[in-house]
């Protein structure tokens, strides 16, 4: 749910990235456009890639700061901010996915100069989702991929879930079984203060989510899960097939909903593997 990287400050901004609100939204934590060093790494495909990476719900930018770091120089890794955190915790945060899926798709819309993949977990995985919809429909730029994690298909619904409902505590809770934070943060009151405004948000974003009948994407859709994670069935997974056009493929690794942290050299093995082979 928060960072679980350490990091406490806000990143770096995007500095040299298109305007139209680009710089709100998104972070890069290395390299830079034209500075993706020497060629080298996971599948080098000898062609510069930009993986704007989805958090979670109640998640940050700073979640990809591990990622950004593992990744070879020719994947440049963008994070997408959410409103109502860290450096944005003054602004409200965004309750509804189709506004957040505008927002972030119109941000992206400048930065089609090079081969676009999206990449999202949890929350995230559907926020990509609506975002790759909006690019590859009315902003015609073309998405070469997307990374769904940890997140089962967006018409997979679940009547249980109503965590945005609940108290601070029930939230709390939550947060704790799925291993996501250090509980020991959120023992803070003043922690707990700052932080379960846009957790809260989050889940009502994600939890009065439907998708639009009939709706898909044109690219590939490569689905990540954990073996052991409560939120996603394998079958869950499965039907992301059900949502593109451009075929699906389902990666299973030990884990449970944050997976994630202790298969980082897994996941960016996949996802340098499918991207240098498209």
């Amino acid at each position: 749910m928060l960072p679980e990287n350490g990091l406490t400050g806000n990143g770096l901004p995007a500095n040299g990235l298109a305007a139209n609100g680009t710089a709100t939204w998104l972070r890069r934590f290395h390299g830079g456009p034209g500075q993706v060093g020497a060629p080298g790494g996971p599948a080098d495909p000898g062609g510069q890639v930009r993986l704007v990476c989805f958090p979670h719900a109640g998640g940050s930018a700073s979640y990809y700061f591990p990622l950004s770091a593992a990744m070879p120089p020719w994947v440049e890794v963008l994070a997408v901010q959410y409103a109502g955190r860290q450096d944005r915790r003054k602004e409200p945060p965004i309750v509804d996915i189709g506004e957040l899926a505008d927002r972030v798709a119109g941000a992206l819309r400048p930065l089609s100069d090079r081969r676009l993949a999206l990449f999202g977990h949890s929350m995230g995985a559907v926020v990509a989702y609506e975002v790759a919809r909006r690019l590859d429909g009315d902003l015609h730029v073309e998405v070469e991929m997307l990374f769904a994690s940890g997140r089962r298909a967006p018409s997979r619904y679940r009547d249980e879930e109503n965590v945005h409902t609940l108290d601070d505590d029930g939230i709390v809770a939550e947060i704790s079984r799925l291993d996501g934070t250090d509980p020991r943060l959120l023992a803070d009151p003043e922690v707990r203060e700052m932080v379960l405004p846009a957790v809260r948000s989050d889940y009502q974003a994600i939890e009065t989510y439907r998708h639009l009948p009939g709706s898909t994407v044109r690219c590939p859709v490569t689905v990540l899960v954990g073996d052991a994670d409560p939120h996603t069935t394998l079958e869950e997974a499965r039907a992301w097939a059900e949502h593109t056009i451009g075929g699906c493929a389902v990666r299973v690794y030990p884990g449970g909903h944050f997976y994630l942290r202790s298969r980082l050299a897994e996941v960016v093995d996949t996802v340098c593997g499918q991207l240098a082979n498209r």
